[in-house]
């Protein structure tokens, strides 16, 4: 698998060709037509698309990984680990956390945790005094389907040999081209704003986290006052 991530790039891939799909065709989504009243009782349509993929036992369709690394012996502080994925339907690479949907029988944090071996190679735990180290159930976008997602924050322990360059041993499959990168977490926004620049594409996930940290950074006086 490391030769194909050296050899390969995200950035080669392009689409060639975009096309109808027949109704019957698709193997990841469907398309629905929903009959609703709304709150004065009228009747209305909605136009919707829904995931074929969610587990049968779980309400989740999958989980995003906030893997934050802390490394004793760097200087710049703990970073966060983001990858670079082609994604076709915006033909663009996009900057986003390791992410996958959960397996029959497994729950997010474990999920999470498989994901981010498979993908990077690296071995995480959760920390269990975090509040949020699972998150809520967030729908993506509601408006237009019902795929939701857990981010999970996990830490990643670089003293660990197994975390070292050269040990991690990523599990892709042979459809997924994946390249990892790390950005201090104090320096997140500005980073995001310059792959931007670059044309690459920011989910929603990583972008929201680097909104939220900068609205923490801005009004901290109020999240730290402590309640009268």
């Amino acid at each position: 698998m490391a030769d194909k991530m050296s050899t390969y790039s995200p950035l080669d891939a392009k689409v060639t060709s975009v096309e109808p799909m027949k109704p019957g065709d698709s193997k990841w989504i469907t398309l629905k037509k929903i009959t609703y009243k709304d709150p004065s009782g009228k009747q209305r349509l909605w136009e919707s698309a829904e995931r074929m993929t969610r587990s049968k036992n779980s309400e989740v369709d999958a989980v995003g990984v906030v893997a934050v690394l802390n490394d004793p012996k760097s200087s710049k502080g703990p970073s966060l680990l983001l990858q670079k994925q082609f994604r076709p339907a915006v033909d663009k690479v996009t900057i986003e956390v390791p992410s996958g949907l959960i397996d029959e029988g497994e729950d997010p944090a474990t999920a999470a945790l498989r994901e981010l071996k498979e993908e990077t190679g690296y071995i995480a735990t959760i920390p269990g005094d975090a509040k949020a180290a699972e998150g809520f159930l967030m729908f993506n976008d509601p408006g237009f389907c019902n795929t939701n997602t857990k981010m999970i924050f996990v830490e990643v322990d670089m003293s660990d040999s197994r975390n070292q360059e050269g040990n991690r041993k990523p599990e892709l499959e042979d459809s997924e081209y994946i390249e990892c990168f790390t950005v201090p977490l104090d320096n997140m926004w500005n980073e995001l704003a310059q792959l931007e620049e670059q044309g690459f594409a920011i989910d929603a996930r990583v972008g929201t986290l680097a909104q939220g940290m900068e609205m923490a950074r801005k009004w901290k006086e109020v999240f730290t006052k402590s309640p009268a």
